[in-house]
């Protein structure tokens, strides 16, 4: 009985974690699954942060790690996630096709980071701090004043921590990226969050400076790929992080600088950020709830916001299973290298 009105009581905080061990607990023949850390709210109370794994074992596989929940007030990034999870596990069941392609590809998920801050209704963890803005990278360019992450006190938004060590909840992210990502020969990762402007973006490095990474004539050549692929797709804007602003703290910068020390490896990571303020303009009501700033609240736009990412992931994980067919290389490399600076960099 104690039990039962513990997890009900649970269940009415966090009900993203409740469907998530659910999920766990019922595919244990498919699922992987390990928690990486535990974040503690109370004496009493102690949540789970959860690493999921499903297809090959194999160290040298193409892997894609899906990310959500950094923030506790952006749900929709870990509903969109467990969607994305209970269809593959039911696909699983009958579909030859997938789990031939899962035979030769790893898929990660952390979808639930923040914990803490789903229990709290706050974008930081229970520390106070932002996650996002927690890696130990520096901008090189100046950041917009608070929001590009800042020292000043922890109950402002935006707070980045006072000293140098990563809260568990980013260390956890670190631990699991570099365990399983950087062994594969090639990888994505794709963060989900909400919260800003009209449009959905599909952001890459780097967050930290408005000059180009690394990796520019792969991100153009999966571009084209996607644009060629589904052309009638969700009209996604894809853009380095810097053309709309910079942060200290990027945890996605601080993964992929680590990346380039890891030889011969190619490591692409993501952002979904989801324009909340398309669906605040649909339905200006949502204005007066703080959960309607990053979530979709009418049943029919959450659903098609639920459906809509869909066919991206799908997307991402097909190319990260036949990555040496579409990756550029030598005059290929150059020539996409040109094109994507006067894309993104030098109009």
């Amino acid at each position: 009985m104690h039990t039962m009105k513990a997890r009900y009581f649970q269940s009415l905080q966090i009900p993203e974690l409740i469907e998530l061990e659910d999920l766990i607990r019922n595919n244990s023949d498919y699922l992987e699954a390990d928690i990486v850390t535990r974040i503690r709210i109370s004496e009493q109370i102690i949540l789970p942060v959860y690493c999921l794994r499903l297809g090959s074992t194999a160290e040298d596989c193409p892997k894609i790690g899906f990310f959500g929940g950094f923030h506790g007030l952006e749900r929709i990034g870990i509903q969109i996630l467990l969607v994305l999870i209970s269809s593959l596990l039911e696909r699983m069941r009958w579909d030859v096709s997938l789990n031939d392609r899962l035979s030769r590809i790893q898929l990660i998920f952390m979808p639930l980071v923040n914990p803490g801050g789903l229990w709290n209704h706050t974008r930081s963890n229970p520390n106070g701090i932002d996650l996002m803005r927690n890696s130990p990278v520096i901008a090189h360019d100046n950041v917009p004043w608070l929001a590009g992450g800042h020292q000043v006190s922890r109950r402002l938004p935006w707070f980045r921590g006072e000293s140098s060590m990563m809260e568990p909840e980013a260390q956890a992210v670190c631990d699991v990226v570099e365990k399983y990502l950087f062994a594969a020969p090639f990888s994505f990762s794709l963060d989900c969050h909400s919260g800003f402007g009209f449009r959905d973006r599909v952001w890459f490095p780097y967050a930290k400076t408005k000059e180009p990474f690394y990796h520019l004539p792969e991100m153009l050549a999966l571009k084209q790929l996607f644009n060629r692929s589904y052309p009638y797709h969700k009209n996604y804007l894809m853009e380095p992080q810097s053309r709309s602003y910079t942060t200290h703290g990027d945890i996605w910068d601080h993964l992929y600088d680590q990346s380039l020390k890891q030889g011969n490896r190619t490591f692409l990571p993501l952002t979904l950020e989801m324009g909340s303020w398309a669906w605040i303009r649909s339905n200006p009501l949502q204005l007066f709830r703080l959960s309607g700033l990053f979530n979709p609240l009418l049943n029919h736009r959450k659903n098609a916001t639920l459906r809509q990412h869909l066919i991206l992931m799908e997307f991402l994980i097909n190319a990260a299973c036949s990555w040496t067919y579409w990756m550029p290389h030598s005059d290929a490399r150059e020539a996409l290298e040109r094109d994507a600076l006067k894309l993104w960099y030098y109009r």
